[in-house]
């Protein structure tokens, strides 16, 4: 990843708006000519995909694509068919033409398309070259994707033969630019390996796809999300060129990045066949318990390949149920599933809990190393958050916390805190409960079980997952956790809980890659939308950062943060993208949070049109001393500056930098800036644009490098000073204004 601030990138930005910002009279064009795996498809060949086709949309309005690319065609029988006279009669100065050809010119017995590749395939290729320059055309050559295949040790094995060097050989020679597809598709088919690259190809089971209906295993033709990888490999390339072609690639809405640079994930797909719970001998009841008959769809669903399991409406209570590879739970409007209230339906398993290794009651719904999973639909699930969860008397009013106290339960020694059981009490007295550092296992863990909530979406080291449409409320702890999960779609979901839920955090995606969180609103009683990669030593052991992700069109309400980033974030979190979403009345907006003895790495962040309103503590926080306390607790009652004083650099140092924040807009804040970094390590590269916040106090920053504030303006309510405390290369061009006399 190439650094954040590089003056060579900004310098170029900077040239490109100004040599670029006019309106052409004709379109730049760029011509692709090749075969299928460039090719457009029909709506009829769905899910096949041709790079050509979202290689198309990565480019700016200035410049028109036209994929003249064709199925079976090679740099012979293209030519021989008249389709290249189609594009050269068009051709004018400063048009590209994309030349990628080589699958079918190896094909031998075809005399139609054979090119032997030191002869006719390099005559062929220098030939289209000259006669595009002639034209005054700029020609770029592409070496064949390579196809997917493995032996049987996993090893890959090349198809290809001496046709891309032929390729490289030509480019050489004609000095014109290079795109090496062969090298970059190999390096990634052999990244993913025999199984997860089969995503890349047309790899589907009968019934999902009206062309493929008996199934289908093409190793040579792409997905959506391949023909997308590829086409972002090649707009990569188009970058890193000199070519004019670069200046007119499509921004996102991030300014410092282009739409081919955001985070792409691979969607999931199941077959038509349908499982009804009811089949299986569900009920629906509110005491008749679902589990086996509900678990018996799904192991027989994910047996026969895949499919959806149907839930449809009524109340359908449950104990714990386990997700399986390649099915959809689906939960039709007005299906409540309902989670059982008795710890006794929920056995022990060892599992992670706040970035360890800990022993914990079962999920209510969990998978581990699935593939091609979903929950789906517009019913709601329940966790029965209620039977395990501590409630705090400060949280309730007093008529709330009086029936709660009726309702059975026990007392903390302060009558401060409410319990469901004996069993809770006492376990939140122990040193780290279930922590299996702490020396717990699943024998003694048995006699603190009541304390040991699960959350209720646990899903580990699965791919390909797809949670669409659903309500989720009422977790025990946090509401859905993903944990070593790779192509993550999040889309449409609500998520709820009582604003006192203790723990009750929306979504903690931790360790995960490739994660797309959109148009979904999570009002709960702790964090909103979490990013986290494991906890101190053992998240530094698992060195599995959270990268690659993207959250867009979100609403968070209530709760102690918007989007947060920590505290247990050792592993790293970086190329992360928040975009278009809304924070009102949380007790911070954005919220970064580490700790000496973390350690990791929080870089490349891009924050972008964000809005908030009512936020009870920091608008925007960076903060390294967090010690698990509520941020108001924290930092907003006025305490004094925590004692300053450097400790030596090691593993356990955390270290946030490089983080860019634009378009954000505030109303009502305690702070609109804190920035709380260790002497040892300040909180570097921090570039906030276009922000305007309505606060009491502006900013405070303490241990801090490499603060740029520009068109920023605070308007205070109070008259509270600003504070900068050690703290270089500090920079504000906006307003600090103050309201009232």
């Amino acid at each position: 990843m190439k650094p954040l601030f590089m003056k060579s990138r900004i310098l170029f930005l900077f040239l490109s708006l100004a040599l670029f910002s006019f309106q052409a009279s004709e379109p730049l064009r760029v011509f692709l000519i090749g075969d299928s795996t460039m090719a457009d498809k029909v709506s009829a060949d769905y899910p096949e995909t041709g790079w050509g086709m979202p290689f198309a949309h990565l480019f700016n309005e200035a410049v028109e694509v036209q994929n003249h690319a064709y199925n079976g065609r090679s740099t012979k029988s293209f030519r021989r068919e008249g389709r290249w006279a189609k594009v050269f009669q068009q051709i004018k100065k400063g048009d590209y033409v994309f030349i990628q050809f080589g699958h079918n010119d190896a094909k031998i017995s075809d005399t139609s398309r054979y090119a032997p590749a030191q002869t006719d395939y390099r005559e062929n290729l220098s030939r289209y070259i000259k006669e595009t320059r002639s034209k005054g055309g700029i020609p770029v050559l592409l070496t064949s994707i390579q196809r997917r295949k493995f032996d049987s040790t996993g090893i890959f094995v090349d198809q290809h033969g001496e046709y891309p060097q032929v390729v490289r050989e030509v480019a050489k020679q004609e000095k014109v630019l290079l795109i090496d597809l062969e090298k970059i598709s190999r390096a990634q088919i052999e990244k993913l390996g025999p199984e997860l690259s089969k995503k890349i190809y047309l790899h589907y089971p009968a019934g999902i796809f009206k062309k493929f209906m008996k199934g289908v295993a093409d190793d040579t033709h792409f997905s959506v999300y391949g023909a997308s990888w590829m086409a972002q490999a090649v707009v990569s390339a188009i970058f890193d060129s000199n070519e004019a072609l670069r200046s007119f690639l499509k921004k996102s809405t991030f300014s410092q990045k282009y739409q081919y640079e955001l985070p792409l994930v691979a969607g999931t797909a199941f077959k038509k066949d349908t499982f009804s719970i009811v089949s299986y001998g569900a009920t629906s009841s509110p005491t008749f318990l679902n589990t086996s008959a509900i678990q018996q769809a799904i192991d027989l669903c994910s047996a026969q390949g895949g499919g959806v399991v149907n839930i449809p409406a009524g109340f359908w209570l449950s104990g714990p149920i386990s997700l399986k590879s390649n099915v959809n739970l689906h939960l039709e409007a007005g299906a409540l599933l309902q989670f059982s209230h008795h710890s006794k339906d929920y056995p022990l398993v060892s599992t992670f809990w706040e970035g360890v290794e800990a022993i914990r009651a079962q999920s209510p719904i969990s998978a581990n190393k699935a593939i091609n999973i979903a929950i789906t639909g517009t019913g709601i699930i329940d966790g029965a958050g209620e039977a395990w969860r501590p409630v705090k008397k400060g949280k309730l009013t007093s008529g709330e916390w009086s029936t709660l106290v009726k309702s059975g339960g026990i007392l903390n020694e302060s009558k401060d805190t409410w319990y469901p059981t004996a069993s809770a009490l006492k376990a939140a007295n122990l040193d780290r409960p279930g922590v299996v550092a702490a020396g717990w296992n699943m024998n003694n863990a048995q006699e603190i079980k009541e304390f040991l909530r699960p959350n209720m979406i646990s899903l580990i080291e699965c791919e390909q997952i797809l949670l669409e449409g659903v309500t989720f409320q009422n977790s025990p702890a946090w509401n859905i956790h993903p944990l070593l999960c790779k192509h993550l779609i999040v889309n449409q979901i609500k998520v709820k809980n009582p604003w006192f839920a203790q723990n009750g955090d929306g979504i903690d995606i931790e360790s995960c890659e490739y994660v797309l969180v959109k148009n979904s609103s999570f009002d709960v009683g702790d964090d909103g939308i979490c990013l986290k990669s494991g906890k101190d030593e053992e998240g530094r052991k698992r060195a599995r950062p959270s990268a690659h992700i993207w959250i867009d069109q979100c609403q968070v309400f209530h709760g102690h943060g918007g989007v947060v980033v920590g505290s247990e974030m050792s592993g790293g979190v970086h190329d992360l993208f928040v975009s278009n979403c809304q924070f009102l009345g949380t007790d911070v907006g954005l919220r970064f949070k580490t700790a000496r003895g973390r350690g990791g790495i929080v870089e490349n962040v891009f924050i972008s049109d964000i809005l908030m309103k009512n936020i009870a503590g920091e608008a925007i926080l960076f903060d390294m001393y967090y010690q698990g306390k509520d941020p108001l607790s924290t930092f907003g009652n006025g305490e004094e500056k925590p004692v300053i004083a450097a400790m030596p650099i090691n593993e356990g140092t955390p270290q946030f930098r490089s983080i860019w924040v634009e378009k954000v807009r505030v109303k009502g804040a305690a702070t609109g800036l804190l920035i709380r970094g260790l002497p040892e390590m300040p909180i570097k590269k921090i570039k906030l644009l276009d922000i305007q916040i309505e606060c009491e106090q502006a900013y405070r920053a303490i241990e801090a490098e490499d603060i740029d504030l520009e068109q920023v303006i605070f308007t205070k309510t109070k008259k509270i000073k600003s504070e900068l405390y050690h703290v270089k290369h500090w920079k504000f061009t906006g307003k600090e204004l103050t309201l009232g006399p």
